[in-house]
């Protein structure tokens, strides 16, 4: 695997990196940093104005192909768009699940009308997505969900309630896997639709966190209502494409987040050497162990993109989800024992937490959303290292 860039990929990346310059001004400059996890409501119509400046830009997308309004780059040049766009310390993305799970599965499972419809207001970020899968009994065990809808006249009525749901508060639309045909069996029956937010149906709950932010949200569908077609793929076929828009959900953006992860790390370091705590050897020998784990993290997820023909992630993806979890929590640790009491206290000036504090209380959740740990372990086993399924319980 050779990690220089080829010279079309340094190109590639001057361009980037030199639009980036030129545009991180004003409003946008400030800001830099804005919305990271634990943070994302800060900002927001800064965020989305910056989004919308990034799609006229053709610097949304850029995976997608030419044909949908993408770039059409490669798997290399995303990566290299990732890394850049943390390098310069833009603003968090808003249209995350809009770019990079729903676009995505449209181009793949969608019909040409639901294309038309969608993907140009995705790519210029003038609507947003959100994802309708976990439930109050459905989180890693999708195919338990128990949101129904059923078809009245021309329009789906949906029923249920989803959880843990990304950014509902902002959403004009989400993506839901909903239960149509009741007496099927788990995997069978359900049905992937696209439902509008903004009506008398929807009702959304934001979850306050450790972090005493909201970005996770209860939302509710009390008759709520979409069109016939708004079902993409066919109807009860629903399983196949949810688990397309899960394949797309881990890959190069992860290279991104590693860049980010380095930040987080570096502050540990300096905080370590202006507390006098680099010169203990326990200290010492933590952070030179999580700098060798962040190396090897971004080798492997390297490797596992090696060969990919577009963006949807392969099963070894698993394997970097359960990595990067169990790291960045370790980190958050690491943070606060360097902190020592200080870690007990606000940030001086406005009693908030600090960058670190947050760091530590967000990443409790790293092991547990995008797929828990256990569930990761058992993916792994079996459709990597090709062990027997684990035994499933007998009703």
């Amino acid at each position: 695997m050779d990690l220089r860039d080829s010279p079309e990929d340094a190109a590639f990346r001057a361009q980037a990196r030199a639009w980036l310059a030129d545009n991180l001004v004003g409003e946008f400059a400030e800001a830099r940093g804005a919305g990271r996890p634990g943070r994302e409501h800060e900002d927001r119509e800064v965020r989305l104005a910056w989004e919308r400046v990034l799609g006229k830009a053709g610097w949304t997308c850029v995976g997608w192909p030419r044909e949908w309004g993408g770039r059409g780059a490669s798997v290399s040049q995303q990566v290299i768009w990732h890394e850049e766009y943390v390098r310069a310390d833009a603003p968090a993305r808003v249209g995350v699940f809009g770019e990079g799970l729903l676009g995505p599965t449209l181009i793949a499972h969608g019909t040409d009308a639901q294309r038309r419809r969608f993907l140009e207001p995705i790519r210029l970020a003038t609507e947003m997505w959100c994802q309708g899968y976990s439930e109050p009994n459905a989180g890693s065990d999708l195919a338990n969900v128990q949101t129904k809808a059923v078809l009245d006249g021309d329009e789906w009525v949906v029923d249920g309630q989803k959880v843990w749901t990304s950014y509902a508060q902002w959403a004009d639309w989400c993506f839901v896997v909903a239960r149509t045909d009741p007496a099927a069996p788990r995997h069978k029956g359900l049905s992937y639709l696209l439902v509008p937010m903004d009506q008398a149906g929807v009702e959304v709950r934001p979850i306050t966190q450790l972090t005493g932010t909201s970005e996770f949200n209860e939302v509710f569908f009390d008759g709520a209502r979409t069109a016939r077609d708004m079902v993409v793929g066919d109807v009860n076929d629903g399983w196949r494409v949810a688990l397309a828009t899960l394949g797309f959900e881990r890959g190069v953006g992860l290279l991104g987040t590693i860049l980010q992860f380095r930040r987080e790390l570096d502050e540990v370091v300096d905080l370590a050497r202006k507390h006098g705590r680099g010169d203990e050897a326990v200290v010492r020998q933590r952070l030179a162990d999580a700098w060798i784990r962040l190396f090897i993290l971004r080798a492997n997820t390297l490797r596992s993109l090696s060969g990919v023909d577009g963006p949807a992630a392969p099963p070894e993806a698993s394997i970097a989800k359960l990595y990067w979890s169990h790291w960045h929590r370790d980190l958050g640790e690491l943070a606060l024992d360097v902190l020592g009491a200080d870690a007990l206290v606000g940030d001086d000036r406005t009693g908030e937490l600090t960058d670190l504090q947050r760091l530590f209380l967000f990443s409790r959740a790293d092991t547990i959303y995008a797929g828990s740990s256990e569930i990761q372990r058992n993916i792994i086993g079996e459709r990597v290292l090709g062990l027997a399924p684990e035994p499933k319980a007998v009703p």
